[in-house]
């Protein structure tokens, strides 16, 4: 376990903040303004319009709130007012579960494919043609992932459903949680599709979690030992949670000093939000967010370097690996990445580099890869989008 690392839920301005701090660094963050829609709800929309050009639905799910359905989720639709015929067509209610956040301009996205997720498992709707059997996470060891998938009854859970165990379920002593939490997702699940058919349009079916207890879930447990908050409605949602995984909750009462100013949360945020981005070694990063990529250039800086240029300059561009995953994570960059590292000439340290790289971003919760270097001698990146950045969060009403 991480020693001091804790996660902070508190208010600042106009925003709730849940905060991942291991020492000095901010692993993550999450800024969630209150939304009458959140990822994960689900809601029974209106198909408003379909276009053909771009293969999509646009979907209301009330108020003129427009969302984005891939034609593609059609032929598993859930279609309300008429019999399914595995097609959507306008004025037809369907039912459909909001996975993607608005993004810049952006509508949100949902599917049809309906899933529940909890800490440990995720328990969804099961794709035509799947097999069943308990999927279980790459990145538990191998007789952890033998284990979970020998379990009689997470196997019967399967037969209904499509069912991943998380790598969150490597830190249970036994099977026993991840069977109630797999039980309760299904049931829920269960009642959801019944309780469908006599519901009305614009309906919302199911809230997800509010965004705080989702962020507690998915952050390794390995990488924190307490949750701290100053908002007692806060507190009071988390305690049965916390109390089940075993994870120690404090409610911070100090009213001279308060919470954010604790932990200089307002600097941290600056930090993530700076351009230039300093090294340990006097090097400096200079993070640059466009609308189709982010660049990232990798400068010497301060920095002399001694006899072995060479050798310096692959040190620095190792520790300007180490922060540039973090960073990736920590203001949830996403997309198309370039990073401009100092050049090297030795074509070895240049493929050591992009080795390195690949098992820096191999812990980062959200897929993201090195894919390879190209001809100009830039790494190419990718994080999967799932939510806005940490800055577009901060900035958006």
């Amino acid at each position: 376990m991480a020693s001091g690392g804790k996660i902070l839920i508190l208010k600042l301005h106009d925003r709730r903040l849940s905060l991942l701090l291991n020492g000095s660094r901010l692993l993550s963050a999450r800024a969630q303004s209150d939304t009458a829609v959140a990822v994960g709800d689900i809601c029974i929309g209106k198909v408003q319009n379909i276009s053909r050009n771009i293969n999509a639905a646009f979907i209301d799910l009330g108020n003129k709130y427009l969302t984005f359905l891939p034609i593609t989720d059609a032929a598993t639709a859930y279609v309300l007012n008429r019999r399914p015929d595995g097609s959507i067509k306008t004025g037809d209610e369907v039912l459909v579960q909001v996975i993607k956040e608005p993004m810049k301009t952006k509508l949100a996205g949902v599917t049809t494919r309906l899933s529940l997720t909890g800490q440990y498992a995720v328990v969804g709707v099961k794709p035509a043609g799947l097999r069943d059997g308990v999927q279980v996470s790459s990145k538990l060891d191998a007789e952890k992932q033998t284990h979970f998938r020998g379990l009689e009854e997470l196997r019967k859970i399967s037969e209904r459903y499509r069912l991943i165990v998380r790598t969150n379920a490597g830190n249970l002593d036994s099977g026993e949680t991840l069977l109630e939490e797999a039980e309760t997702l299904a049931d829920t699940l269960t009642h959801i599709l019944e309780i469908a058919p006599s519901r009305t349009c614009y309906s919302c079916l199911y809230r997800n979690k509010p965004d705080y207890v989702s962020f507690v879930e998915n952050a390794y447990r390995t990488e924190y030992e307490e949750v701290i908050t100053d908002l007692p409605e806060v507190y009071d949602t988390l305690r049965e949670p916390c109390r089940k995984a075993d994870i120690p909750l404090r409610l911070y009462e100090d009213s001279l000093l308060p919470l954010y100013k604790l932990y200089a949360v307002e600097q941290r945020l600056q930090e993530l939000t700076d351009k230039k981005v300093w090294l340990k070694s006097g090097g400096y990063l200079v993070i640059e967010p466009t609308e189709a990529l982010i660049s990232i250039d990798v400068n010497t800086g301060k920095y002399e370097a001694g006899k072995d240029k060479e050798e310096t300059f692959y040190r620095i561009n190792r520790e300007a690996a180490e922060m540039i995953a973090l960073h990736l994570r920590a203001r949830n960059l996403s997309g198309m990445i370039l990073v401009d590292f100092i050049n090297q000439k030795s074509k070895e340290q240049e493929t050591e580099l992009l080795e390195y790289m690949r098992a820096l971003l191999k812990r980062d919760p959200i897929p993201a890869k090195a894919l390879d270097m190209t001809a100009l001698g830039l790494m190419e990146l990718t994080r999967k989008k799932v939510a806005p950045s940490l800055a577009e969060q901060l900035r958006s009403r």
